[in-house]
C-alpha cells in the first residue's frame, strides 16, 4: 500500500484516528470512517475518532466488512496504519456471528463452530454468563433457558462477545393491512425495512434503523409493520408523537380509526396500539422501583399477542423498558432513531436487547439526494454582562451552566436574528422556562411548555403549518416528533448541558424538505468563556460526525448592527411575529 502525506487521516496504535478537518480530502475520508468509528471530539482543525468494539459490531451487523474498514483507513491515511489496528479490526469485527443463539425444542441453544469449543468453555466459566447457561449439549453447544434470552446477550456483550440471535420469533395475532396506493416509499425506506425484516427469516426481525429527522422513519416503521402483518405496539416519546403516528397510519395505510388507538388503561387494545414511554414507566405512588406492581402499565407489552414492537426514538428508551424488553425477546423489535448516541452510555443495551444496527444512511447523503433540507449551523457567541460575570465567577460549578445559559443578552440576539429572517417561519427553543417566557413576551409569540394542553399545542402547530403563526417559542417538549415541515429557522437559546442527542434532534426540527426546495438555518446562542461554551462543543459532536460544520458569529456585533430607530423609541417588535389566527 502506498501512503500519501496529503491524505487527511492519522491512525494511532490505540485505535484513535485524527482527521484533518481543513484537508480538501477530509469529507471523503469522513464519509468512509463514520460507519465504523465514533467521533470523540471535533475542535476546529483536528477531529478525533475512536474505533471501538461496539462501533465495529454495529458496522458489521449493518453489512460493512472488515476489509472495507481496513481499505478505508489505508486509502485515506497519511502514514502507514499500525498493524495492530488492522489486526484488531479484523479480529473484533470477526467476533460477530461466531456465537449464535438458536431455537431448539422448547428452549434455546448457544452454539458455535467446533473450532470455538474452547471459547465456549472459557465463557461458561464467566461469573456473569455461567448462571444463565443450562447443560452442555455438545462440544460447542450449551442449552439456554428461554427466560435468559435477553440477559445472556447483555452478559456476553459485556464479556466482549456479541451474540447473533437467530432463535426466531413468536408470531403474534395476524393483522394484515396494506400501504395506501398513493404512498411513494423511497428506495432507502424500503431498503431499511427489508434490512430489518430479512424476508421473515430467523436472522431478521430485530434491530435498529438510523435515519435523519425528516427523512421518513415513520414510513419505514409502517413498511416493516406491513411486512410482519401482525398486531403491533408502538412506543414513543410523547403525546404529540402519538398523535403524529396516528395521523400517519390513517393517512398512509388502509387502517381505519377503529384499528389504531392511544393506549389508555381500561380501554380495549386495538390491533395497532400507541403508547408513550412516560405512560409505560409510570410508577405507582409510594412504590419502590424494584417492588412488584410498581409499574402498573408495564404489563401492556405482554398483554396482547403483539407480533412487533416498534421503539420510536430508541436512543431515549428509559431504563425500566430495557428490563422488560429483556423479557420479551421472542417478539420482533424495531428501533427507530436519528442517532444511536445515548448520554447514559447504554448504547450496548440497545445493541443487545433491541438489536444491532441494520440500516444507516448518512444525513449529508440524504441532503445531497434532496430527501432532507440543506441546513447551515451557526454558533452565536456573546459575553456575559459584567454583573452576571461576577455572579458566574462565585457560583458553584453546577450553577455556572444555568447562569451562562440564561445570559440576558440572548434576548437581543434572538430579536436580531429574527429580523434577519423576516419572512421565514421560525422556532425558538430552550431549557429554562423563565428565559423562554421573557423571549415569548419580547416577540409577542406563544410559548409551548410541558404544561400546555395537548389540544392547544395542536392548534398552535396547525396555525404554524398554515403560515398564520410565524413564530413559536418552545421548551424541550419541542425536541421530538414535531411535524412542522415549513420551519426554516431554529434558534436554540439553552440546552441540557452537553447533550449530543438533543443537539441532533433540534437540528432535525428543520430538516423536513421545504416546498420551495430551500434550506434552513440552525442558530445556537452561547455565552462566551463559560461552561456553556464547553458544553456546546460536546453537543455538536454527533452533528460534526454527520458532516455539519458550525460557522461562528459574534453576538455583540450582531446586536449592534441590528440597532433600529423604532426600538430606541420604545415601539413594539415587528407585526409579523404576532398570531394571525
Amino acid at each position: 500500500m502506498t501512503f500519501d502525506p496529503a491524505n487527511p487521516l492519522i491512525v494511532q496504535a490505540d485505535r484513535s484516528v485524527f482527521l484533518e478537518a481543513f484537508n480538501p480530502r477530509a469529507e471523503a475520508a469522513r464519509r468512509e470512517l463514520a460507519p465504523f468509528a465514533e467521533l470523540v471530539s471535533s475542535p476546529e482543525h483536528l477531529h478525533t475518532y475512536r474505533v471501538t468494539p461496539l462501533s465495529l459490531w454495529n458496522a458489521t451487523a449493518a453489512g460493512v466488512t472488515a476489509q472495507q474498514m481496513v481499505d478505508a483507513l489505508e486509502r485515506h491515511a497519511k502514514f502507514p496504519v499500525p498493524q495492530n489496528v488492522l489486526h484488531d479490526i479484523r479480529e473484533l469485527s470477526g467476533r460477530w456471528g461466531r456465537l449464535k443463539l438458536l431455537a431448539h425444542d422448547k428452549g434455546l441453544l448457544l452454539a458455535a463452530d467446533a473450532s470455538d469449543a474452547p471459547l465456549l468453555t472459557e465463557l461458561s466459566r464467566n461469573k456473569a454468563v455461567a448462571p444463565l447457561l443450562g447443560d452442555r449439549m455438545g462440544e460447542a453447544v450449551f442449552a439456554v433457558p428461554l427466560l435468559n434470552r435477553g440477559v445472556i446477550k447483555t452478559a456476553l456483550l459485556d464479556a466482549g462477545w456479541p451474540l447473533d440471535d437467530q432463535a426466531g420469533y413468536s408470531d403474534g395475532l395476524e393483522y394484515a393491512f396494506t400501504l395506501s396506493p398513493g404512498l411513494v416509499v423511497r428506495e432507502y425506506q424500503q431498503q431499511a425495512a427489508d434490512a430489518f425484516y430479512r424476508g421473515g427469516s430467523a436472522q431478521g426481525g430485530s434491530g435498529v434503523v438510523v435515519l435523519a429527522p425528516g427523512s421518513g422513519k415513520t414510513v419505514v416503521g409502517m413498511v416493516a409493520m406491513s411486512l410482519v402483518g401482525q398486531r403491533t405496539l408502538i412506543l414513543t416519546t410523547n403525546r404529540t408523537s402519538v398523535a403524529q403516528w396516528g395521523r400517519e397510519l390513517l393517512a398512509k395505510t388502509t387502517l381505519n380509526p377503529e384499528e389504531v388507538s392511544e393506549y389508555d388503561k381500561g380501554r380495549p387494545l386495538t390491533p395497532v396500539t400507541i403508547c408513550t414511554y412516560q405512560m409505560l414507566t409510570h410508577r405507582k405512588r409510594g412504590s419502590e422501583r424494584g417492588e412488584e406492581g410498581a409499574y402498573p402499565h408495564m404489563g401492556l407489552i405482554g398483554a396482547a399477542e403483539w407480533g412487533l414492537i416498534v421503539y420510536d426514538e430508541v436512543h431515549l428508551l428509559p431504563a425500566p423498558v430495557f428490563r422488560i424488553t429483556a423479557e420479551v425477546q421472542a417478539r420482533r423489535r424495531l428501533g427507530l432513531t436519528a442517532t444511536l448516541v445515548r448520554e447514559d452510555g447504554r448504547e450496548s443495551d440497545v445493541f443487545a436487547l433491541i438489536g444491532p444496527k441494520r440500516y444507516d444512511r448518512p444525513w449529508k447523503t440524504l441532503e445531497q439526494e434532496g430527501f432532507i433540507a440543506q441546513a447551515e449551523c451557526v454558533e452565536v457567541r456573546l459575553p456575559l454582562p459584567q454583573d452576571e460575570r461576577v455572579s458566574y465567577a462565585a457560583a458553584p460549578d453546577r450553577e455556572k451552566h444555568r447562569i451562562g445559559a440564561e445570559n440576558p443578552g440572548k434576548r437581543a440576539v434572538v430579536s436580531a436574528l429574527l429580523r434577519q429572517h423576516p419572512d421565514s417561519p421560525a422556532l425558538v427553543i430552550g431549557q429554562y422556562l423563565d428565559q423562554l417566557a421573557l423571549i415569548a413576551a419580547d416577540q409577542e409569540a406563544p410559548l409551548i411548555t410541558g404544561k400546555t394542553p395537548q389540544a392547544e399545542r395542536e392548534r398552535l402547530f396547525q396555525a404554524f403549518r398554515e403560515r398564520r403563526l410565524p413564530l413559536i417559542v418552545m421548551s424541550k417538549v419541542g425536541n421530538f416528533a414535531l411535524d412542522l415541515p415549513d420551519a426554516e429557522i431554529l434558534i436554540q437559546v439553552s440546552g441540557a448541558f452537553g447533550s449530543r442527542q438533543e443537539e441532533a434532534q433540534r437540528l432535525g426540527r428543520l430538516l423536513r424538505p421545504k416546498a420551495d426546495g430551500g434550506g434552513a438555518t440552525f442558530y445556537s446562542v452561547v455565552s462566551r468563556e463559560t461552561t456553556e461554551e464547553d458544553h456546546a462543543h460536546h453537543r455538536q459532536l454527533f452533528l460534526a460526525e454527520q458532516g455539519y460544520a458550525y460557522r461562528i458569529q459574534d453576538g455583540t456585533e450582531l446586536v449592534e448592527a441590528d440597532a433600529l430607530p423604532e426600538e430606541a423609541s420604545g415601539q413594539s417588535h415587528p407585526e409579523r411575529r404576532k398570531v394571525q389566527a
